[in-house]
């Protein structure tokens, strides 16, 4: 077995994840025997089997005997349901702390040949995009970190052959032939049928994954240069972006959406990216709540995307001086101008006090000059309030809930006109920026 280095500086210090399994105590003997490199055992005790007490102190002893640096992750409880997920996440956060401490960029992982079929085939069952289908990359750059897994060409035989021509000791996780877990069923199930029909089979599965991610390149390349042509500052146009084909659609909106989940796999699925691109085709404004709280807004021509625009409602004591979405609302002495930014009212007239709160389902407000009522949210079309504005917006009320103002689109029957006797003046205006 010879594994390609060619990719690590000399004199940078090398982080290597190891189980003490049968794959990752290969790759840590064939560096310590390979390498001039400081070497750091990045070791994770999960801490949910009785043999993981023993393999922490045999790992730990035979890094000590070959001049490696032995660093341990000890997980006393886990909180998500998702044990998998969780401990995935866990193991990466250790990582990046380790390749911070030892200021280095280099990661190695023990992920192989079999690793690789599992991984495609689980990702074609699920559903991803061209990247995913792709599998394990064996170089994979993320911010300034490098992660390198050298065993990706070798199959599971393989490496045991060479942990028995060398003397390796490894332990065997009893869990990795649990049903219970996704991985293993394909494992267990799948792959000897694979292996059984073609003994090379992964030679296939690599360069099924060479081809996808040459191709994802390219389209990459391709859909940054569109990108910049239609999206700024968290924005899409709406116009431009249903002009191109649905293909570089999907990937227009996978490239956002990966920069704004920083890259985390598994979270939007073909599913989400399909709705998105339906809802963009029609006219009708609209509102897509993705998860991890990321929202899309449709708002005439542009798709606005944003993780911190959860609306929750607020009702407020008006004062002589109240600041609401980057507006003020303040009392005045007098004034001539009688635009919808100007509310006069009478106090006998109204049940003080009054209130700034924002729009409840079906709100209905008796409108000056009109007989009868309408409702706040046809009002919000007609002045063509964005969307994202509309839940938010504020209203004046009275004690009673009747809404007397929309501050610069309408006023209600309780407004006063210039004529009459009035006792309270409020204007709406921005806030000024200091």
């Amino acid at each position: 077995m010879k594994l390609d280095l060619s990719y690590i500086n000399e004199n940078k210090t090398i982080v290597i994840g190891v189980s003490a399994g049968p794959d990752s105590m290969a790759l840590l003997h064939y560096l310590i025997n390979n390498t001039t490199n400081k070497l750091v055992c990045a070791h994770i005790n999960h801490n949910v089997r009785k043999e993981s007490i023993e393999e922490e102190k045999y790992l730990k002893s035979y890094c000590n005997k070959n001049n490696v640096i032995f660093e341990c992750l000890k997980i006393n409880n886990y909180n998500e349901n998702n044990f998998e997920n969780e401990a995935r996440k866990k193991r990466y956060e250790f990582y990046n702390e380790l390749l911070d401490k030892y200021q280095t960029k280099y990661l190695l992982l023990a992920h192989h040949a079999d690793d690789l079929i599992e991984t495609i085939l689980m990702k074609i069952a699920r559903g991803s995009n061209l990247e995913g289908y792709a599998g394990i990359k064996k170089i994979n750059k993320y911010q300034d970190k490098i992660i390198i897994r050298p065993l990706l060409d070798y199959t599971k035989d393989q490496i045991l052959q060479y942990n028995k021509d060398n003397n390796i000791k490894y332990f065997i996780d009893k869990s990795n032939k649990d049903d219970k877990y996704t991985r293993n069923r394909y494992r267990n199930y799948i792959l000897p049928f694979l292996k059984k029909e073609d003994p090379n089979i992964h030679k296939k599965y690599i360069q099924y994954s060479n081809t996808l991610l040459e191709y994802d390149n390219y389209i990459k390349n391709q859909t940054k240069k569109i990108l910049n042509t239609m999206y700024n500052n968290n924005k899409l146009n709406i116009d431009k972006f249903n002009k191109i084909d649905d293909f570089m659609k999907k990937n227009i909106l996978y490239s956002i959406l990966n920069t704004l989940y920083n890259n985390k796999n598994n979270i939007i699925t073909n599913k989400h990216i399909i709705n998105i691109i339906n809802i963009c085709k029609k006219k009708k404004n609209n509102q897509i709540n993705l998860p991890k709280g990321l929202i899309l807004i449709k708002e005439y021509e542009y798709l606005t995307f944003s993780f911190n625009n959860i609306n929750k409602s607020y009702k407020f004591l008006l004062k002589d001086f109240q600041t609401i979405n980057n507006h003020i609302i303040k009392k005045i002495d007098k004034t001539n101008n009688n635009g919808n930014n100007i509310c006069k009212l009478n106090s006998k007239d109204i049940n003080l006090p009054l209130y700034i709160r924002n729009k409840k389902p079906k709100d209905k407000i008796e409108v000056l000059g009109l007989n009868g009522h309408k409702l706040v949210s046809d009002i919000f079309i007609e002045k063509k309030v964005p969307l994202s504005l509309r839940n938010n917006y504020p209203l004046l009320v009275d004690s009673k809930d009747n809404i007397l103002w929309i501050p610069n689109l309408k006023k209600s029957k309780f407004n006063i006109k210039n004529n009459e006797n009035y006792d309270i003046i409020l204007e709406y205006c921005e806030k000024e920026e200091k």
